[in-house]
């Protein structure tokens, strides 16, 4: 048993390498976050309003994320969608805190111990209205809001600005379920 856990250790820190490696060769500039967050105001209810596609949300629809303050200082995740086959609800809880503790901004997710994910806060309305978050290797990224729209234009200038941030914006795909009443 012990063998197979350093085997599974081993290899989430070397595909953490390989990933750091493969951004500081590729040459995308560093992913910018925004300055500061406010936890405090960041938790709460947030709808997925785009997402660069993942396997784990595969058959998703009308997803959505709500943070709260657990008792140790970290936050409870839960994220929740629609199966778009069936209906029904899926649900993964986890945990997020900050490894960036000057500005808030740079986050670490698990939904199950020792796999961690990044989450960095790469754009933030100033009423905390909508975020952008991804992760430094672009792979992931989530456009949130407080409530189940967005404009077009306000859409459109985000993919601009996350396109200037290196992102291929034409594989990230709009979740036009939140606001047809499926969540």
């Amino acid at each position: 048993m012990q063998l197979k856990t350093f085997i599974a250790v081993a290899a989430v820190i070397l595909l953490i390498a390989a990933a750091r490696s493969y951004a500081s060769s590729s040459g995308i500039p560093p992913l910018q976050t925004v300055d500061r967050v406010d936890l405090s105001r960041y938790l709460g209810k947030w709808y997925e309003i785009a997402r660069l596609p993942n396997r784990f949300q595969k058959g998703c629809a009308g997803s959505s994320a709500d943070y709260s303050l657990r008792d140790d200082g970290e936050i409870a995740v839960i994220n929740s969608c629609k199966n778009a086959d069936d209906g029904s609800i899926r649900q993964a809880k986890g945990r997020a805190w900050s490894v960036d503790p000057a500005g808030n901004a740079k986050l670490k997710v698990s939904f199950f111990w020792p796999f961690r994910g990044d989450y960095w806060i790469i754009e933030l309305g100033k009423e905390y209205e909508y975020a952008v978050v991804g992760t430094p290797d672009r792979k992931y990224l989530w456009v949130l809001s407080r409530t189940t729209t967005m404009s077009d234009e306000f859409y459109a200038a985000i993919m601009r600005r996350l396109e200037q941030q290196g992102f291929d914006t034409l594989k990230i795909q709009r979740d036009t379920q939140i606001s047809k009443g499926i969540n």
